[in-house]
């Protein structure tokens, strides 16, 4: 497939690519029997006629409805990572004359596919192929599709692309490819959940504990501090008293993280991470929440770390152990500083601040 001019193409056979543009010639790869060369013919039927003797010739124009089925049944393979000098021809010609997905680069070199509108798999699939090829020749690395669920009728040819799945949300899949031939280097889906343990100690050296009544703390009668999951987009401190206010109605303000625990193969084959933070309640009446706990109450931090559960098992005796010692002497954990990120965007950085004033700190 050859284009001639500016909107006309060309079949001839597979031993002879002849590239014409504005009727100059650009290349020649002569058959067995093929001249070395050939002088530039005034007109498509002179060069089919030139021709005919080892090919079989067929003109036609961009705006028939030959020049789709052309394209669109001579595959490009996405998925095979070398072409042969003529296939890098025909295939260049053809990203030049049917176009390319809309796409964004990203800051490493790579390519973002934002799915919106609807759009058949015999439309996408061709142009996504000859996009692949022309971003190869322009040394792209990643490419990503974001499909919102709407489109869910493409992840199947996508994926026989050699796309493979990468992330899901409520609303879209993201799929990727590795475009050169060298190690995929394209980062990982998140592999940690994070979440918060509040231990929140009253004026009266009592610390506010539930009981639950789902998940695996059911039936073991044991006291626990209250957990939950930070949101999307959702800060540890701001996680923290959140969690607090839905499991017991109590008002807190957070004042330090006291430690951190990491874990792995915990939830779907993901990593974990626990900050057990500090918080001062605001308010005293426990409003339990009866969906997910049994009881609440406010219980003699003596009590509660002596627990035969926290005893038993290493992770929570050191967890009561460190709210204990927080509770009776002055152990100094993490503060939360807001601070601004390279980006710009707001942040916090948590350290032990004791040799730095809070306005200093802030200032920094």
């Amino acid at each position: 497939m050859l284009c001639i001019g500016n909107n006309m193409w060309l079949n001839i056979s597979d031993k002879q690519m002849i590239r014409i543009r504005h009727r100059k010639l650009v290349s020649l790869l002569p058959g067995k029997n093929s001249p070395s060369s050939v002088s530039l013919l005034p007109n498509r039927t002179r060069l089919c006629t030139a021709l005919s003797s080892s090919s079989s010739c067929h003109g036609f124009w961009k705006g028939s409805s030959h020049f789709k089925a052309s394209w669109s049944t001579r595959k490009i393979s996405a998925s095979t990572s070398s072409l042969s000098f003529k296939e890098q021809i025909e295939a260049g010609s053809r990203v030049d004359h049917v176009g390319l997905l809309n796409a964004v680069e990203d800051k490493y070199e790579g390519i973002v596919i934002e799915m919106k509108e609807p759009m058949d798999s015999a439309e996408f699939i061709p142009l996504l192929r000859a996009s692949i090829v022309k971003w190869r020749q322009q040394g792209k690395k990643g490419v990503w599709i974001k499909l919102p669920i709407g489109l869910v009728s493409l992840v199947e040819p996508i994926v026989q692309e050699g796309f493979r799945y990468h992330h899901a949300e409520p609303d879209y899949l993201m799929l990727v490819y590795w475009i050169p031939d060298t190690p995929d280097t394209l980062p990982e889906n998140a592999s940690h959940r994070v979440g918060i343990g509040a231990f929140v100690l009253n004026s009266n050296g009592e610390v506010l504990v539930v009981k639950e009544s789902s998940g695996g703390f059911k039936g073991t009668g044991v006291w626990k501090l209250p957990t939950g999951v930070v949101g999307e987009g959702e800060d540890i401190p701001s996680a923290s008293i959140r969690e607090v206010k839905e499991e017991t109605g109590i008002d807190a303000e957070f004042m330090e993280v006291l430690a951190f625990r990491q874990s792995h193969q915990s939830f779907f084959r993901k990593s974990d991470l626990l900050f057990i933070c500090m918080l001062r309640p605001l308010s005293f009446d426990i409003q339990k929440q009866d969906q997910e706990l049994e009881a609440a109450q406010w219980m003699p931090i003596e009590d509660y770390v002596n627990q035969p559960y926290n005893k038993k098992h290493q992770l929570f005796k050191y967890v009561a152990e460190i709210c204990k010692t927080k509770a009776k002497i002055d152990y100094v954990g993490f503060s939360a500083v807001p601070v601004a990120s390279a980006s710009d965007r707001g942040a916090y950085l948590y350290f032990n601040n004791t040799y730095f004033s809070t306005k200093q700190a802030r200032t920094l």
